[in-house]
This record gives structure tokens, sequence and C-alpha cells, in this order.
């Protein structure tokens, strides 16, 4: 089956000159635009928008986060021939369709492990990554990251990641740390297996401490 290709061309604007798409569905909290700020600042402008023509000028499909962080600046806009329907079915499906990608634990860690992120927002944002996979949030617009119903993090504060690379070695971990059952789960589950009962994965360091000494 041949697929139609449907992208014009590829067109340089002032990203202030691009219309906001009235139909969007997407809100970008503060936590968001900060952490697109940092990639920003640490890579550039290295993806396009994508938006349409209209009778009153190109109208996004996706990448308003960007065209409003961008202001006057000239950004890359992929402009697409598709009618307004077509336009809505892009603007609908685009984003669900990149959070249905799941990770690999191991890849995952290798890149972030490699890498130096300079923006404390970057750093927040790909902290949920090490519990689910993709960004976590309370969906508030702050930046606090959830792992736990009851447990936040928080900038101000320290923490370290405990890795497990076998169930075995997570088994026990939780006989040892007697690691409780919580509420869990990251703003970009489905609502209804936000509330699934799973293992707690953040403890207190006082609590940690504690068994230390227990087993000594």
């Amino acid at each position: 089956m041949t697929m139609r290709d449907r992208v014009k061309e590829l067109r340089r604007v002032p990203a202030s000159e691009l219309r906001a798409n009235p139909k969007n569905w997407r809100r970008h909290p503060p936590a968001q635009e900060a952490a697109l700020r940092g990639v920003l600042e640490d890579i550039g402008f290295a993806d396009a928008v994508i938006a349409r023509e209209t009778p009153d000028g190109l109208e996004l499909i996706d990448g308003h986060l960007r065209q409003e962080v961008m202001g006057d600046q000239v950004v890359p806009v992929l402009v697409v021939d598709v009618t307004e329907e077509e336009a809505d079915k892009m603007l609908l499906t685009l984003d669900p369709l990149a959070m249905m990608a799941e990770a690999d634990g191991k890849a995952l860690r290798d890149l972030m492990e490699n890498l130096t992120i300079p923006s404390a927002s970057v750093r927040e944002m790909l902290a949920g990554l090490v519990e689910d996979g993709g960004p976590s949030g309370t969906g508030t617009g702050d930046t606090t990251m959830i792992l736990d119903q009851a447990v936040q993090l928080k900038p101000q504060r320290e923490y370290i990641v405990v890795m497990c690379d076998t169930d075995e070695e997570f088994g026990q971990l939780i006989e040892h740390l007697q690691l409780k059952s919580v509420r869990r789960g990251g703003y970009r589950q489905p609502a209804k297996t936000r509330e699934e009962v799973g293992i707690e994965r953040v403890i207190t360091a006082r609590r940690l401490l504690d068994a230390c000494r227990n087993s000594e």
C-alpha cells in the first residue's frame, strides 16, 4: 500500500505569525514550558512545528508550546496539505500515538547515564522516566514530581535512585526495607490505572538508615 505524502514544504516563518488552533486540546503547565526552554537553550530548535494553510494564514496542528516560547523568532514549519477534518484527526492522534510507545528500561538507563543535562527543569522532567517510562507530575502546573501517591519529589531536596537489575534483587529490597503497598501512577497513565496498587518506590533517608542499622 502506497501512503500519500502530504508534506508540501518546509518553510521558516516568525513563530508569532502562526495561528494557534482553536481546537487544540492540550494544555501546557509551567513545568513543561520550563523543560522545553531548557532543551531549546541546550540544543536549539532541531524540530519543525506542523501547520496547514488557511485563508487566515498558517494554522498550527502541532507545536503550540514551541510557538508560544519562540515569540518573534523564526522557526521551521512543516506545511502539510490536509483538509480541516484531516487536521483535526492529526491534532487528536499525534500525541496519543507517541504516548503509546513503551520504554526499554536498560536502554533508557544507558542513555540517561551517558548524558549531561545542564537544565534543572529538564532533569526534573527526566526523573519521571525512572518510575514509569514517561514524565510524571501532578498536572497542576507546579514543579512537583510524583512517584507514589503519598510521596512527592521536590527540587530543593536530594535523592538517590536505586536500580534493580533483577526481580530477585527487587524482592530482597522489598523484604529488607519492608516496602509497603501503595496506590501510585503517573499522570500519563490512563485514569482507570492511576490508582492501581503497587509496591512503594520512594522512602525517606531515615527509613533507609534505620533499616541498615537494624541489619547490623
